[in-house]
């Protein structure tokens, strides 16, 4: 389950050493560790992180075959972490050590930075080849994040990024190695540590105000009825 540290002024967001899909327990613990974060005085920032070979694999698809009825009560919990992480009122680092992939991809979107392991793992959105296509506030989100050509090759064709492929189409900020990925996040993390407080949220939210009104939507329907 996800875990929170400090060092410094960044806060660490561990979410796991597996493929991180979003259980709803899952959300829950990363809500509560964003609440640890937000009630935190001063100057302040975020890094999002895990090991192993994911860093988030998206949706919990064994939870939603299982619960097919909450489908709408799910997702709307999806979109709602993804609009508080939009809007979050300190910059916020996703550090991408593994496999990046649909809603976890969407996952990393929803920072405002991101670095990318260099030589190994993928960024992808694979929706066009599963039976669960975008929500319209999780097509806003990605369209107001990347390029028209990234977004529309990214969403069409399934196209898997790797890291430094995933710099120059814009996805993510910066690509390095493998043990520099964590330390790096933090350094810049901490450069921006100062920028925390309403008026950042109040800059976040008026700038992403088209995604958060989608991301507010009821979820279509389930496709899996």
């Amino acid at each position: 389950m996800p875990t929170l540290e400090r060092q410094d002024e960044v806060f660490v967001l561990h979410i796991g050493d597996g493929e991180n899909r979003m259980h709803p327990d899952w959300i829950a613990a990363v809500n509560d560790a964003l609440d640890e974060v937000e009630k935190a005085e001063g100057p302040k920032a975020l890094v999002t992180c895990a090991d192993g070979k994911f860093f988030s694999n998206g949706l919990d698809l064994d939870w939603l075959f299982t619960f097919p009825d909450r489908y709408q009560d799910y997702l709307t919990s999806v979109h709602a972490l993804l609009a508080r992480t939009v809007t979050l009122p300190f910059v916020t680092v996703a550090a991408l050590q593994g496999h990046a992939f649909a809603a976890g991809a969407m996952l990393s979107l929803a920072h405002d930075l991101r670095i990318m392991r260099e030589d190994r793992g993928y960024w992808c959105l694979p929706e066009a080849g599963i039976p669960l296509p975008f929500t319209p506030g999780m097509s806003s989100l990605i369209q107001s994040r990347l390029t028209p050509q990234t977004a529309h090759l990214a969403m069409v064709t399934a196209h898997r990024y790797g890291g430094l492929d995933a710099v120059r189409a814009g996805i993510v900020d910066h690509a390095v190695e493998e043990e520099k990925i964590r330390s790096t996040a933090i350094e810049i993390a901490a450069a921006q540590a100062s920028k925390a407080g309403p008026t950042l949220a109040t800059v976040k939210t008026r700038m992403y105000r088209q995604v958060l009104n989608g991301l507010s939507e009821p979820p279509p329907a389930s496709p899996l009825a």
